[in-house]
């Protein structure tokens, strides 16, 4: 990690360097986190910079958390936002004033217009001198009024940029603080919002449906490879969720080595038949360092699909598919399993059953 002390490119994308930055240094994705980040790589809380350098490359969250109480004791999670909603709140009094200048000079022109109309209906016969004087008055009237127009459309053209711009900001800043930033999935914060809306109509819940997955014997990798290689698998099997599915569906990191995605408009079957695919192309993904060649070997994923017309809410529907992965994970990992097959069955208790 560089300097956080050092002064900032502004034209760089500080948010871009944020997720890299914490996805370097295995640093989970939440907002607190963030904004200490943002402060560190900014420079401008300079002793906060030195704490976060002091920390080294894998932080954590304890240490990160006493930092936060220490920096932030007043709790000012979203400062970053509330300064967009500030800029935000400046400019649009900018364009209201602007529209106010216009209003008046359309009325100005208007009651001049009115006057014109009225001196001109209320003479019977008028002088040549007469004549050129009211043209000249309409003359300047209308120049000043297209001159205003002008430098008003011009400003106003300003205006909407600087307000695209804080829009932008607003946007960039939304998603870092749902985005996982070791993966750049979905985290843990969107994915519980994202099954949540599927119950807020009953039209959502017909034909959506939650996979669960979770890598295989992680720890075990954890363990004989250390992090830095659990992280790039976790970056790997991220990636072939995320291109092995439609663009627009929703892939998260739910937590640790257990990811998460939502299908919509399919049936069971088909449902099954994408968590079948993704579970296969994990499984013949060739894992390997480049650099020294060196091979980690095969990794696997269980899966566990339940239909969202098969829970009465979202974490009835999280519970259900969680079950079904326990499954897959007790019957021999590897597999998929739907939640719809194990429903009626009754015995083990699939929650004492431990993950690895």
């Amino acid at each position: 990690m560089q300097s956080a002390a050092a002064p900032t490119d502004r034209g760089n994308d500080i948010a871009t360097t944020v997720v890299t930055t914490m996805g370097q240094m295995g640093v989970i994705g939440l907002p607190r986190n963030y904004e200490i980040f943002y402060e560190a790589l900014t420079g401008s809380n300079p002793a906060l910079s030195l704490e976060v350098i002091a920390l080294g490359n894998r932080p954590t969250q304890e240490q990160l958390d006493q930092i936060g109480r220490k920096f932030f004791a007043q709790n000012h999670g979203q400062r970053i936002v509330e300064q967009a909603r500030e800029v935000l709140a400046r400019e649009l009094e900018g364009v209201a004033s602007l529209l106010r200048s216009e209003r008046s000079h359309i009325e100005r022109y208007g009651q001049v217009l009115d006057e014109t109309s009225s001196g001109l209906s209320n003479r019977t016969a008028m002088s040549q001198e007469l004549l050129q004087k009211i043209a000249g008055v309409m003359s300047v009237a209308t120049a000043a009024t297209i001159d205003h127009g002008r430098q008003f459309a011009s400003t106003l053209g300003d205006k909407s940029a600087e307000l695209e711009t804080v829009k932008s900001k607003l946007e960039e800043y939304k998603k870092l603080a749902d985005t996982d930033p070791l993966t750049h999935a979905w985290n843990r914060r969107a994915f519980d919002n994202r099954i949540a809306a599927i119950y807020d109509g009953n039209k959502g819940v017909l034909f959506s449906a939650l996979i669960l997955a979770d890598i295989d014997r992680f720890k075990d990798i954890n363990d004989r490879y250390g992090h830095p290689v659990g992280d790039k698998i976790l970056q790997i099997v991220a990636g072939i969720f995320q291109t092995s599915v439609h663009r627009d569906m929703f892939v998260a990191r739910t937590g640790g080595e257990e990811f998460a995605l939502v299908v919509e408009g399919m049936t069971e079957d088909a449902t099954v038949e994408i968590a079948d695919r993704i579970r296969m192309l994990v499984e013949q993904t060739q894992l390997k360092d480049i650099q020294p060649g060196i091979d980690w070997g095969q990794v696997t994923v269980s899966m566990g699909v339940c239909m969202a017309s098969d829970a009465d809410g979202p974490q009835d529907l999280y519970a259900k598919a969680d079950r079904a992965l326990y499954r897959s994970k007790v019957i021999g990992r590897n597999r998929v399993t739907r939640y719809s097959s194990i429903a009626t069955q009754q015995g083990k208790n699939w929650l004492l059953y431990k993950k690895d």
